[in-house]
């Protein structure tokens, strides 16, 4: 690529870059920030001696938790046997009237004894499907071999 490290939706990439004859406009520049810039988006990887005010000194919880059973699993570190519904991270919420209730996510890929049966039925009908197929070509071969003779 004319552009080494800027792959096509890369970070400092404007434009849709993936749509053939769109110039590329690009904010960076090697490794020189262009002045242009008016926010840069940044990840602390190393933290230094001193606290930086306001960044690093204080820790904000995560507003909302995990809603997909193994990232609940793999947070909590959980094993296939626990039940992952005790453990979904709910928040408490105040409604106009000032009553407080909880609030959760709807936990996704939580196999439930509903999807077991429903996948055992699915299952079921796929073998039951098979085993006439392959009875209406046994019946038909024997009906061809019979005409045949």
């Amino acid at each position: 690529a004319p552009w080494p490290g800027l792959a096509p939706g890369a970070k400092g990439l404007a434009g849709l870059a993936a749509v053939g004859g769109e110039r590329r406009r690009k904010s960076v520049r090697g490794c020189i920030v262009a002045s242009d810039i008016s926010a840069l988006s940044l990840i602390i990887t190393k933290k230094g001696d001193a606290e930086i005010p306001g960044l690093t000194d204080v820790t904000i919880p995560r507003r909302l938790g995990p809603k997909r059973a193994g990232n609940i699993r793999k947070l909590f570190n959980l094993s296939a046997e626990d039940d992952v519904t005790k453990f979904v991270v709910r928040r408490v919420v105040v409604d106009k009237a000032g009553h407080k209730h909880s609030k959760a996510p709807k936990i996704q890929r939580l196999v439930t004894p509903a999807r077991v049966q429903r996948k055992r039925r699915e299952q079921a009908l796929k073998d039951k499907r098979g085993l006439k197929s392959r009875k209406e070509a046994e019946d038909y071969a024997a009906l061809i071999a019979s005409l045949r003779n």
